[in-house]
């Protein structure tokens, strides 16, 4: 932060050093070099720092200008060529043509603006933001302001559910816990005291500091401000978003090398059309044409309109399964994803503590979401019983978290997490909470501490005044002389409990005991306890969300590995990794401390074999990023936090939480995710798969057709005969008629098996060779039939305008077979049900319908030159058209045997068979082969 001026001196002009360590300095001394005081500042101060400073919120990027947007749409080699096609034609005085030129374009320019308008306006939506509120010391009277309004040394108080409205320097505290986790990813609320922390102290670790944007769990606080907007810690996080590298979508780098492969292609025809019908004696003009004909037919006109609206369907579709794309050519890239990098805490986790684990009495009892809590080791008597009760009751007393209540019934819970999932623990079991705290009136309290490791509650109940404590293990056992089990009180054996607590541990839990005494003479808690009677331990963690398990398998079939990265512990990430089955009991796990002794090349050799991050502060989850992305990786980040915006923009697809997640994710953020479950990233998966799926097929269909024509063309200036077709026919085949069917292939369904295949390498194109060879093969076949067509008509007829008509109209009907192709590239057409596309059948139907329209409305005929075609012309040109049609079904036969032999012979792997994922690990059952709690229990008589 820089300096403020020192409100309280006559002179308003002197400055303080700039960006101080405000967590290793006194609070007296950051009070003077803030130039304040514990009352706050004046009024008339605040005027000056506000001008100064500015409001205390972070710059957000203005959206693109709506003529950048335009001029994106026309940033193609496809669309250069186009423009030049439109340039040559006016040269050559041939008008028409260039009005139908750039028509076209225009109309893809319109399509591509209106898409991501709309995309764009839907993020904004997104990014509402909600203006907080604090309370600040003004002039010594503590007001509620707008937290755009604060300023360094300005002095805040804090209260539980507040969020943090700027960084402060902690100058107060009671009992003061703050949640965290969007900024670092730790999944507890830390505790927070006022006491200075070493100069070289990590930020999570800052425990006199209060950051933007985290919130308060419980107790209360007071600070003051020492950095506001930008200059806070999250202002720092935003601005490694917007230095962050950016990398183009797979499907972009795939577009761009076939636009310049298509270049490079029309550029050698079109030369070659022109050189050698010069050099066979035409007509310079006449070829110049040609070769204007032959790039209007080699260029895939309609392929940036159905590029466009393939995308278009696809985030459509991904929205209907709560995915919601930010930014169209990002739509795919989780089809090409090979590693995503998933936050743990809100994204994996249900980020919401939940008690796994209850050991009392010798026992240990496990949570089963259908069940409740049960034990593993076979079936309790009935007696066994008030031993849990016990151990979940006292949580329930020696507890501040509130419970709201409707007709004596337990309605909503609110308070620390920790707290919350005690209560939530004794309903499981069967406890009544109002009636549990009803009957058991306060005597007195002691909260939470740091210092003590404990928290008391005295009570008046029906059996006597009894005192509850829960803390740490090993502070409570210490207050412990005997325990409670199955058979009475017995002297306490410290060892096996907190050999029990460590077994919690181990597992990721954290972990509390509970313990009690009846208290007939006490009336206050003045005193540390003594004589308690140990009732039990409680482990807890944040759970992993339903069907997270099964997503992190079903990536895993897709080819696509899975790696938490979080803020949390070491132990806490394992156990929640192994749970979900992203790595084994015994795998490795790679701390932040670890990471800041490895340069780049070590941490590119470990990030094959690591799938668990922990302790990581942003620019380590970056480091990870980067380092997947060296070693040939696409990745998809998830995450919700600040701490994760950063990852999120540098990665392959950035993908944010919508509902709990932050506005700098979620403006980082390729996709966002509506319901902030990561099984809605499997779903995302198929859907991506589908969408360069159907990118294919369009792509495949209308180089099919380029090709046909390119053949054709350069086949009739090397046989010497007048112009096939005329440059706006041309473009009548490529975007009228075939336009219609390329933008129906958009909206194929998934093929079987989308979700077994092997992600897609990143040097793979566009089309495959398969598919490149195969549309040589097609548009050869469609050629010789056009051409055939052409010198038929033209010999019988003498007509040049009745042969281009024929020629033209040759094409169509094989464009109409060649889409039902199209539409798989490996099942035959006859195969498909066509109920399935219907669109296609229309489009198809219409495509011809449209044509034959054309050939006999004077407006098209002129401006098409095109005529009637005769009756007897038509079965041969169907005959001829649907030859495209047997051989690319034939070549589809072929390959198809070829392959089922290959199954028969060779290894699984080389035979592109499904995959089934990397193995994995074990997940411990809550449930095993035991009982379950059986009716709703009263209230133990502790």
């Amino acid at each position: 932060m820089v300096g403020t001026t020192a409100p309280d001196t006559p002179s308003s002009g002197s400055t303080v050093d700039a960006t101080p360590a405000w967590h290793a300095l006194e609070a007296a001394e950051v009070l003077d070099r803030l130039a304040t005081t514990p009352r706050g500042l004046r009024a008339e101060e605040v005027a000056v720092r506000l001008e100064r400073y500015g409001p205390n919120q972070l710059r957000e990027e203005p959206p693109p200008h709506p003529l950048v947007v335009l001029a994106r749409q026309f940033r193609s080699p496809l669309i250069y060529i186009l423009v030049l096609a439109a340039v040559v034609t006016i040269v050559l005085e041939k008008y028409l043509d260039a009005i139908v030129i750039a028509a076209v374009l225009a109309l893809n320019a319109t399509i591509g603006f209106i898409q991501e308008r709309k995309a764009e306006g839907a993020v904004r939506a997104l990014l509402q933001l909600v203006v907080p509120q604090a309370h600040a010391l003004r002039d010594g009277q503590e007001r509620v302001i707008d937290s755009r309004e604060l300023v360094p040394g300005d002095v805040v108080t804090l209260e539980p559910g507040a969020s943090v409205p700027a960084d402060l320097r902690l100058l107060a505290t009671t009992g003061l816990q703050i949640d965290e986790s969007m900024l670092t990813g730790e999944s507890l609320p830390v505790t927070k005291r006022e006491a200075t922390v070493p100069v070289d102290t990590a930020m999570s670790d800052r425990d006199d500091m209060a950051f933007t944007g985290t919130v308060v769990a419980r107790g209360r606080g007071r600070g003051v401000v020492v950095a506001t907007g930008d200059h806070t810690e999250l202002g720092a996080i935003a601005d490694l978003i917007h230095t962050g590298p950016v990398l183009r979508t797979p499907l972009q780098q795939r577009m761009d090398r076939f636009a310049k492969i298509i270049g490079v292609v029309v550029g050698l025809a079109s030369a070659v059309a022109f050189g050698s019908g010069v050099a066979l004696g035409g007509d310079t003009g006449d070829m110049f044409l040609t070769a204007v004909a032959l790039a209007v037919a080699a260029i895939p006109e309609g392929l940036p309109v159905a590029f466009t609206v393939t995308l278009a369907l696809g985030v459509h579709r991904m929205a209907g399964r709560r995915a919601i794309v930010r930014r169209l050519p990002a739509v795919e890239t989780l089809g090409s994803t090979t590693v995503i990098g998933s936050d743990k805490t809100g994204t994996l986790t249900e980020n919401r503590m939940t008690v796994q684990s209850i050991w009392a009495g010798g026992h240990r009892w496990d949570l089963d979401e259908g069940a409740g809590f049960v034990t593993a080791t076979g079936p309790l008597a009935a007696a066994a019983d008030p031993v849990l009760d016990a151990a979940v009751v006292t949580g329930v007393l020696a507890n501040e978290a509130h419970v709201e209540h409707d007709d004596h019934h337990a309605s909503e819970i609110t308070g620390d997490p920790t707290e919350v999932a005690l209560l939530v623990a004794a309903e499981r079991v069967g406890v009544d909470l109002v009636r549990a705290r009803a009957e058991r009136s306060i005597v007195a309290e002691v909260p939470f501490e740091p210092e003590l490791r404990y928290s008391a509650s005295l009570r008046d109940g029906p059996e006597g005044r009894t005192l509850h404590v829960k803390g740490a293990p090993e502070r409570v056992v210490d207050l412990c002389d005997r325990m409670l089990t199955v058979d009475g009180e017995v002297p306490v054996d410290p060892d096996a409990v907190l050999v029990a607590a460590h077994a919690l541990a181990a597992d990721g839990l954290r972990v509390l005991a509970m313990a009690a005494r009846p208290a007939p003479d006490l009336d206050h808690l003045d005193d540390e306890p003594s004589g308690l009677v140990l009732l039990g331990l409680q482990g807890m963690l944040d759970p992993p969300r339903e069907g997270v398990a099964e997503a992190v398998a079903e990536v895993g079939r897709a080819g696509i590995r899975v790696v938490m990265i979080t803020g949390d512990h070491a132990v806490t990430a394992r156990a929640i990794a192994t749970r979900l089955g992203i790595t084994a009991e015994d795998g490795a796990v790679l701390t932040g401390s670890e990471m800041a002794e490895l340069d780049d090349d070590a941490l590119d050799a470990l990030v094959d074999d690591v799938s668990v991050y922990a302790r990581v502060a942003p620019e380590d989850k970056l480091r990870i990023v980067l380092a997947l992305q060296r070693r040939g990786e696409v990745v998809a980040v998830t995450g919700d936090g600040v701490n994760d915006a950063p990852a999120l923009r540098a990665a392959s697809i950035g993908v944010a939480m919508g509902d709990s997640g932050t506005d700098v994710a979620r403006e980082a953020a390729d996709m966002v995710l509506a319901d902030d479950n990561f099984v809605t990233i499997a779903a995302a998966v198929e859907e991506g798969r589908i969408t360069f799926d159907n990118v294919r097929k369009v792509t495949f269909f209308l180089v099919s057709t380029g090709a046909a024509a390119i053949i054709a063309i350069i086949a009739s200036v090397w046989l010497q005969w007048p112009l096939l077709m005329l440059p706006a026919q041309l473009l009548w085949l490529n975007l009228v008629t075939n336009g219609i069917q390329d933008v129906a292939l958009a909206f194929e369904p998934g093929e079987r098996g989308v979700l077994r295949r092997k992600p897609r390498r990143t040097s793979e194109g566009v089309l495959d060779r398969t598919l490149w060879e195969r549309a040589g093969l097609a548009g050869a076949v469609m050629a010789v039939g056009t051409l055939v067509m052409f010198r038929w008509e033209l010999d019988r007829t003498d007509s040049l305008q009745a042969a281009q008509t024929v020629a033209l109209t040759t094409l169509v009907i094989a464009m109409a077979f060649h889409a039902g192709s199209s539409r798989s590239r490996d099942e035959s057409l006859f195969r498909l049900d066509p109920r399935t596309n219907p669109l296609l059948s229309i489009a198809t139907a219409s495509a011809v319908t449209l044509h034959v329209a054309a050939l006999y409305l004077p407006p098209t005929q002129y401006v098409l030159r095109v005529e009637p075609i005769e009756a007897a012309a038509w079965w041969r040109m169907v005959l001829a058209a649907s030859a495209s049609l047997a051989v690319v079904e034939l070549d589809k036969w072929v390959r198809r045997r070829v392959r089922a032999r290959a199954d028969r012979t060779g290894p699984a792997q080389d035979r592109g068979q499904p995959l089934q994922g990397p193995p994995r690990a074990a997940t411990p059952s809550a449930g095993r082969d035991t009982m379950s709690p059986s009716t709703p229990r009263s209230t133990s008589s502790w």
